[in-house]
């Protein structure tokens, strides 16, 4: 794309959602209500593990983990872009808004690894698992999907911003996002949309096919089980991370495995990942786990022990 005056904008207008006028206060209500259940219910789950001894466990560790607030990073901004003039942002804060959508996004990926490994070494290797899940292992896979979720987001927002950027700053999407801005760079982005698929499409991948593998192993470990009750509660434990992944992974490939994208609702789907998910994992988690449920019972009644 050529640009006639390259003069770098210092602010960014975001259009948003193609959505009629008589729509805009109920979508703002809807996004506003969206995040605060979203921050009640992962913080109620922070809560609830740190208040019960008995889940003090690997696997609601990395639950706590991944209950950290990657929707805050994105719908307050878009609960903005309802309110007059709130679709404006800096050049500084799209910038900070793409790292750390990409920090927490790539973390949140590398996390939902980690979980499968647990459940593996928990399923298939139980006689080992307090040996293995220790929590000196447990603190570096954490660390070192933080680690690997930054690096990968220094790299991607270096690209993004090194492109040169003309007058034309409209964004036509919901947030500051790479696919968006790189359609407003004024030079070929050949290179930076075949980085963003390689880049992004491998971590993902990886994540992808290494959670599968675990639960290859897992399944095949499940259906030994002679026991049938066995059997269902095994499953029980798998399938909350299960559709999580599920409804992580579709969406957020079908994004950026498509970056040069023109398709308008992109949006709309990127809101999957960036909203919906974080909304579903404490509601997919409290059903789905009955230890969680019993310690959400017992603080209930006021009975922590």
């Amino acid at each position: 794309m050529e640009c006639p005056n390259q003069t770098a904008p210092t602010v960014f207008i975001i259009s948003g959602f193609p959505f009629p006028q008589e729509l805009k206060v109920p979508l703002f209500f809807f996004f506003l209500l969206m995040y605060i259940l979203t921050l009640c219910g992962n913080s109620l789950i922070v809560w609830v593990v740190a208040s019960d001894v008995q889940l003090h466990k690997p696997m609601y560790w990395f639950l706590c983990h991944l209950s950290m607030a990657f929707s805050s990073i994105v719908v307050p901004r878009v609960i903005a872009g309802f309110i007059p003039g709130g679709e404006i942002i800096s050049f500084g804060e799209c910038i900070c808004q793409v790292f750390f959508l990409h920090f927490l996004g790539c973390a949140e990926s590398l996390l939902y690894t980690v979980m499968a490994f647990d459940r593996f070494i928990a399923i298939c290797k139980p006689l080992h698992y307090s040996n293995i899940m220790h929590w000196r292992v447990c603190l570096i896979l954490c660390l070192g999907t933080m680690i690997g979720g930054c690096l990968n987001s220094a790299l991607e927002t270096t690209l993004t911003f090194q492109l040169p950027y003309g007058q034309n700053n409209q964004i036509d999407y919901v947030f500051c996002d790479i696919p968006a801005l790189l359609k407003l760079a004024c030079a070929d982005t050949t290179l930076n949309e075949m980085m963003t698929v390689v880049d992004i499409g491998l971590v993902a991948m990886t994540c992808f096919i290494l959670i599968l593998t675990s639960y290859v192993y897992i399944v095949s470990a499940i259906l030994r089980i002679s026991s049938r009750e066995g059997r269902r509660r095994a499953f029980s434990t798998c399938t909350a991370h299960i559709t999580v992944v599920v409804i992580y992974y579709v969406p957020a490939g079908f994004h950026y495995l498509r970056p040069a994208s023109q398709d308008s609702m992109d949006g709309v789907v990127s809101m999957f990942y960036t909203t919906i998910t974080p909304f579903l994992n404490p509601v997919i988690y409290t059903f789905r786990n009955k230890e969680i449920k019993a310690a959400l019972s017992k603080l209930r009644v006021g009975n922590p022990e």
